[in-house]
């Protein structure tokens, strides 16, 4: 993670925006908030809550300069297909191709979205996914968090069926932290032991990029900007506690 003590580091607007954002309608919060792993987090971004006009245009943006910016820093690299794991990921793969052609469409005017049905569907056009087809296409899966992989695993065997080649996933939020213990997931407490993270292990197994929006490194520099120094402090203490190894 960036230092967490560098005043200095400047975030990009759109980061600065979302974060902002994010506050005042109560998506990112602090207090005292227990996880599914059992820890106490200081905060807690709820993206579920990205659900009016401006909200989604600013994480979609988010979204957007984040993929470019990586294709930017990686010339080799790019993508077809959005593709959004049922449910959240539907909004976020459509609205996001939108954005991402208003950024550059002669980069990213052609690029597709698709996304999965719960169920596959015996009427109409039927089957399981709805969209640009993936075969034979380079796909990054947008998703909002990931904790512990299972739902990317889901999504990267639909992609693998579908005869397509996962490059790259993104995601809203990385909070940079260690994969839970067995024993914190039974509400004993954390054992110590270091342990990589759920992003880590992501991109260790599929050797892609797993790109974040947003991390906990900058939500510690967007609260020190705003003076929020009480929150950096829990931030930063529970950073100590559980941060990963990779």
């Amino acid at each position: 993670m960036a230092s967490t003590t560098d005043t200095d580091i400047e975030l990009p607007p759109w980061k600065v925006e979302l974060i902002e954002l994010s506050m005042q309608a109560g998506i990112l919060t602090f207090g005292s908030f227990k996880l599914k792993s059992n820890r106490i987090s200081p905060y807690f971004v709820n993206c579920g809550l990205f659900c009016r006009a401006k909200l989604i245009r600013s994480i979609s943006e988010a979204y957007a300069q984040a993929l470019d910016t990586h294709a930017k820093q990686n010339k080799d690299w790019g993508f077809d297909v959005l593709f959004g794991p049922a449910y959240k990921g539907i909004p976020l793969c459509a609205t996001t191709c939108d954005k991402l052609a208003g950024l550059d469409e002669e980069r990213w005017g052609e690029v597709a979205y698709s996304y999965n049905r719960k169920e596959v569907k015996d009427h109409g056009e039927g089957g399981l996914m709805v969209g640009e087809s993936l075969k034979g296409k380079r796909v990054v899966i947008i998703d909002d968090v990931i904790t512990a992989g299972t739902a990317i695993r889901e999504a990267i065997s639909i992609i693998e069926h579908q005869g397509g080649k996962l490059v790259g996933i993104i995601v809203a939020v990385d909070r940079q932290e260690k994969l839970p213990s067995p024993a914190e997931k039974e509400g004993k407490g954390d054992d110590g032991v270091p342990r990589g993270s759920a992003i880590g292990e992501v991109e260790r197994e599929t050797g892609v990029p797993v790109m974040a929006v947003l991390t906990l490194a900058d939500l510690i520099v967007g609260m020190r900007k705003l003076g929020r120094e009480e929150d950096v402090k829990k931030m930063e203490e529970y950073y100590e506690q559980y941060k990963p190894t990779d």
